[in-house]
Protein backbone atom coordinates (compact mmCIF):
# COMPACT_ATOMS: atom_id res chain seq x y z
CA UNK A 1 0.00 0.00 0.00
CA UNK A 2 1.36 3.44 -1.21
CA UNK A 3 -1.06 6.15 -1.52
CA UNK A 4 -4.57 4.60 0.06
CA UNK A 5 -5.25 6.47 3.60
CA UNK A 6 -7.95 4.32 5.68
CA UNK A 7 -10.71 6.70 7.22
CA UNK A 8 -12.08 6.64 10.08
CA UNK A 9 -13.91 3.07 10.49
CA UNK A 10 -14.42 0.77 12.84
CA UNK A 11 -14.51 -3.35 13.35
CA UNK A 12 -16.48 -5.13 15.39
CA UNK A 13 -13.71 -8.20 15.63
CA UNK A 14 -10.32 -7.56 17.41
CA UNK A 15 -7.59 -6.39 14.52
CA UNK A 16 -3.82 -7.99 15.05
CA UNK A 17 -1.96 -6.34 12.53
CA UNK A 18 1.96 -6.68 11.51
CA UNK A 19 4.01 -4.93 9.28
CA UNK A 20 6.04 -6.36 6.62
CA UNK A 21 7.73 -3.69 4.98
CA UNK A 22 7.51 0.35 5.82
CA UNK A 23 5.77 1.62 8.84
CA UNK A 24 2.30 2.83 9.16
CA UNK A 25 0.33 5.76 11.19
CA UNK A 26 -2.88 5.77 12.56
CA UNK A 27 -5.20 6.99 15.20
CA UNK A 28 -7.14 5.31 17.76
CA UNK A 29 -9.23 7.18 20.13
CA UNK A 30 -7.74 10.72 19.21
CA UNK A 31 -4.34 9.42 20.02
CA UNK A 32 -1.81 8.80 17.49
CA UNK A 33 0.28 5.74 16.94
CA UNK A 34 2.64 4.23 14.42
CA UNK A 35 2.48 0.54 13.62
CA UNK A 36 6.06 -0.75 12.98
CA UNK A 37 8.34 -4.35 11.87
CA UNK A 38 9.02 -5.79 15.03
CA UNK A 39 5.91 -4.87 16.65
CA UNK A 40 1.97 -6.20 16.79
CA UNK A 41 -1.01 -3.48 16.62
CA UNK A 42 -3.91 -4.59 18.26
CA UNK A 43 -6.73 -2.68 17.52
CA UNK A 44 -9.74 -3.41 19.43
CA UNK A 45 -13.13 -3.51 18.67
CA UNK A 46 -15.68 -0.69 18.20
CA UNK A 47 -13.20 2.22 18.58
CA UNK A 48 -12.58 4.30 15.43
CA UNK A 49 -9.24 4.21 13.80
CA UNK A 50 -7.75 5.33 10.71
CA UNK A 51 -4.68 4.46 8.81
CA UNK A 52 -1.76 5.71 6.43
CA UNK A 53 1.72 5.27 5.26
CA UNK A 54 4.08 6.65 7.29
CA UNK A 55 7.28 6.23 4.82
CA UNK A 56 8.02 7.19 1.67
CA UNK A 57 7.89 3.64 -0.35
CA UNK A 58 4.61 2.48 1.68
CA UNK A 59 3.61 -0.01 3.58
CA UNK A 60 3.09 -4.11 3.44
CA UNK A 61 0.95 -5.70 6.09
CA UNK A 62 -0.84 -8.91 6.83
CA UNK A 63 -4.22 -8.92 9.75
CA UNK A 64 -5.82 -11.74 11.42
CA UNK A 65 -9.25 -10.80 13.08
CA UNK A 66 -10.15 -12.35 15.64
CA UNK A 67 -14.07 -12.33 16.95
CA UNK A 68 -15.69 -11.80 20.83
CA UNK A 69 -15.44 -15.30 21.52
CA UNK A 70 -11.43 -15.68 21.07
CA UNK A 71 -10.61 -12.34 22.92
CA UNK A 72 -13.28 -10.91 25.43
CA UNK A 73 -14.47 -7.00 25.43
CA UNK A 74 -12.70 -6.26 28.79
CA UNK A 75 -9.85 -6.40 27.71
CA UNK A 76 -10.93 -3.50 25.14
CA UNK A 77 -9.79 -0.63 27.47
CA UNK A 78 -6.43 -1.96 28.03
CA UNK A 79 -5.65 -2.47 23.99
CA UNK A 80 -6.88 1.21 23.62
CA UNK A 81 -4.11 2.56 26.59
CA UNK A 82 -1.53 0.21 24.14
CA UNK A 83 -2.23 -0.87 21.10
CA UNK A 84 1.06 -1.84 20.02
CA UNK A 85 2.88 -4.52 21.58
CA UNK A 86 6.57 -5.19 21.05
CA UNK A 87 6.76 -8.65 21.80
CA UNK A 88 8.88 -10.78 18.95
CA UNK A 89 7.01 -13.82 20.30
CA UNK A 90 3.71 -13.21 19.48
CA UNK A 91 4.37 -11.43 16.42
CA UNK A 92 6.00 -14.54 15.49
CA UNK A 93 3.27 -16.76 16.44
CA UNK A 94 1.08 -14.43 14.16
CA UNK A 95 3.13 -14.60 11.50
CA UNK A 96 2.66 -18.51 11.61
CA UNK A 97 -0.54 -18.48 11.64
CA UNK A 98 -1.14 -16.11 8.59
CA UNK A 99 1.70 -19.29 7.02
CA UNK A 100 -1.25 -21.68 8.29
CA UNK A 101 -3.92 -19.89 6.82
CA UNK A 102 -2.73 -19.73 3.13
CA UNK A 103 -1.71 -23.78 2.94
CA UNK A 104 -4.40 -25.36 2.68
CA UNK A 105 -5.47 -28.64 4.55
CA UNK A 106 -3.88 -26.78 7.88
CA UNK A 107 -6.52 -25.55 9.76
CA UNK A 108 -5.82 -28.08 12.72
CA UNK A 109 -2.55 -26.45 12.63
CA UNK A 110 -4.13 -22.79 12.13
CA UNK A 111 -6.46 -23.52 15.63
CA UNK A 112 -3.26 -24.51 17.69
CA UNK A 113 -1.11 -21.56 16.61
CA UNK A 114 -4.14 -19.59 17.25
CA UNK A 115 -4.60 -21.13 20.92
CA UNK A 116 -1.02 -19.71 21.92
CA UNK A 117 -1.55 -16.21 20.13
CA UNK A 118 -4.88 -15.97 22.03
CA UNK A 119 -3.00 -17.32 25.17
CA UNK A 120 -0.27 -14.87 24.84
CA UNK A 121 -2.66 -11.42 24.25
CA UNK A 122 -4.57 -12.42 27.11
CA UNK A 123 -1.33 -12.19 29.27
CA UNK A 124 0.14 -9.10 27.55
CA UNK A 125 -3.40 -7.19 27.88
CA UNK A 126 -5.33 -8.68 30.81
CA UNK A 127 -3.90 -8.62 34.28
CA UNK A 128 -6.17 -8.95 38.03
CA UNK A 129 -6.28 -4.80 37.62
CA UNK A 130 -8.29 -4.85 34.46
CA UNK A 131 -11.98 -5.05 35.48
CA UNK A 132 -14.43 -5.38 32.93
CA UNK A 133 -15.97 -2.00 31.75
CA UNK A 134 -19.51 -0.75 33.29
CA UNK A 135 -22.78 -1.52 31.81
CA UNK A 136 -23.11 0.77 28.77
CA UNK A 137 -25.29 3.64 29.15
CA UNK A 138 -26.02 7.12 27.65
CA UNK A 139 -27.83 8.03 24.40
CA UNK A 140 -24.71 7.67 21.92
CA UNK A 141 -24.42 3.82 23.42
CA UNK A 142 -28.27 3.34 22.81
CA UNK A 143 -27.96 4.62 19.01
CA UNK A 144 -24.94 2.14 18.68
CA UNK A 145 -27.29 -0.82 19.93
CA UNK A 146 -30.27 0.95 17.30
CA UNK A 147 -27.45 0.61 14.25
CA UNK A 148 -26.08 -2.92 14.84
CA UNK A 149 -29.44 -4.07 14.75
CA UNK A 150 -30.57 -1.97 11.77
CA UNK A 151 -27.52 -1.57 9.58
CA UNK A 152 -28.50 -3.56 6.82
CA UNK A 153 -31.76 -1.73 6.54
CA UNK A 154 -32.42 1.69 5.40
CA UNK A 155 -32.30 3.12 8.58
CA UNK A 156 -32.71 6.87 8.92
CA UNK A 157 -31.75 9.32 11.54
CA UNK A 158 -35.30 10.39 11.51
CA UNK A 159 -36.43 7.01 12.65
CA UNK A 160 -33.11 6.49 15.01
CA UNK A 161 -34.66 9.78 16.81
CA UNK A 162 -37.86 9.16 17.23
CA UNK A 163 -37.06 5.58 18.69
CA UNK A 164 -34.78 7.31 20.93
CA UNK A 165 -37.04 9.94 21.94
CA UNK A 166 -33.63 12.57 21.34
CA UNK A 167 -33.28 15.45 18.54
CA UNK A 168 -31.41 14.10 15.26
CA UNK A 169 -28.53 16.92 15.76
CA UNK A 170 -28.50 15.61 19.52
CA UNK A 171 -27.62 11.88 18.56
CA UNK A 172 -24.86 12.70 15.98
CA UNK A 173 -23.53 15.42 18.33
CA UNK A 174 -22.94 12.64 20.93
CA UNK A 175 -22.08 9.36 18.84
CA UNK A 176 -19.71 11.60 17.34
CA UNK A 177 -17.98 12.58 20.63
CA UNK A 178 -18.28 9.28 22.24
CA UNK A 179 -17.19 6.96 19.14
CA UNK A 180 -14.75 9.58 17.17
CA UNK A 181 -16.97 8.55 14.22
CA UNK A 182 -19.92 9.82 13.23
CA UNK A 183 -23.15 7.77 12.58
CA UNK A 184 -23.19 7.04 8.95
CA UNK A 185 -19.52 6.44 8.93
CA UNK A 186 -20.39 3.66 11.51
CA UNK A 187 -23.00 2.18 9.80
CA UNK A 188 -20.82 2.18 6.35
CA UNK A 189 -18.11 0.67 8.37
CA UNK A 190 -21.05 -2.14 9.53
CA UNK A 191 -21.89 -2.98 5.77
CA UNK A 192 -18.12 -3.39 4.52
CA UNK A 193 -17.47 -5.81 7.44
CA UNK A 194 -20.88 -8.10 6.47
CA UNK A 195 -19.74 -7.60 2.79
CA UNK A 196 -16.54 -8.69 3.86
CA UNK A 197 -17.37 -11.85 5.31
CA UNK A 198 -19.94 -12.80 2.57
CA UNK A 199 -17.15 -12.76 0.08
CA UNK A 200 -15.33 -14.71 2.06
CA UNK A 201 -18.16 -17.04 2.05
CA UNK A 202 -18.23 -16.91 -1.66
CA UNK A 203 -21.40 -14.66 -2.20
CA UNK A 204 -21.04 -12.59 -5.09
CA UNK A 205 -20.34 -9.17 -4.87
CA UNK A 206 -23.88 -7.79 -5.99
CA UNK A 207 -25.61 -10.27 -4.08
CA UNK A 208 -22.86 -9.41 -1.04
CA UNK A 209 -24.25 -5.39 -1.88
CA UNK A 210 -27.50 -6.36 -1.53
CA UNK A 211 -27.62 -8.38 1.33
CA UNK A 212 -25.05 -6.16 3.81
CA UNK A 213 -27.76 -2.56 3.11
CA UNK A 214 -26.00 -1.42 0.03
CA UNK A 215 -28.14 0.49 -2.57
CA UNK A 216 -26.53 -1.77 -5.19
CA UNK A 217 -23.10 -2.99 -6.44
CA UNK A 218 -21.40 0.62 -7.28
CA UNK A 219 -22.56 1.83 -3.74
CA UNK A 220 -20.84 -1.39 -2.25
CA UNK A 221 -17.51 -0.96 -4.54
CA UNK A 222 -17.23 2.90 -3.66
CA UNK A 223 -17.51 2.37 0.31
CA UNK A 224 -15.23 -0.89 -0.28
CA UNK A 225 -12.62 0.43 -2.13
CA UNK A 226 -12.69 3.54 0.31
CA UNK A 227 -12.12 1.40 3.48
CA UNK A 228 -10.44 -1.21 2.43
CA UNK A 229 -8.15 -0.09 -0.64
CA UNK A 230 -9.40 -2.67 -2.95
CA UNK A 231 -12.02 -3.79 -4.97
CA UNK A 232 -14.67 -6.66 -3.77
CA UNK A 233 -14.25 -8.35 -6.74
CA UNK A 234 -10.60 -8.17 -6.15
CA UNK A 235 -10.82 -9.28 -2.66
CA UNK A 236 -13.24 -11.99 -3.89
CA UNK A 237 -11.01 -13.52 -6.16
CA UNK A 238 -7.79 -13.26 -3.64
CA UNK A 239 -6.22 -10.97 -5.78
CA UNK A 240 -3.02 -8.52 -4.37
CA UNK A 241 -4.56 -5.39 -3.14
CA UNK A 242 -3.11 -2.29 -5.36
CA UNK A 243 -1.00 0.50 -4.70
Amino acid sequence: MTSHVYPMHTHQAWALLIVDDGMIRYDLHRHEHGALHQAVTVLPPQVAHNGRAATSGGFRKRVVYLDLSQLPASLIGRAVDRPVLCDPLLRRRVSELHRCFAEPGGELEAESRLAFVTERLRLRLGGAAHAPPPPRQGIACQLRDLLDERFRERVTLRHAADALHAHPAHLVRAFSREFGISPHQYVTGRRVEEARRLLLDGAAPGEAAATAGFCDQPHLNRAFKRLLGTTPGRFAAGGAVPA
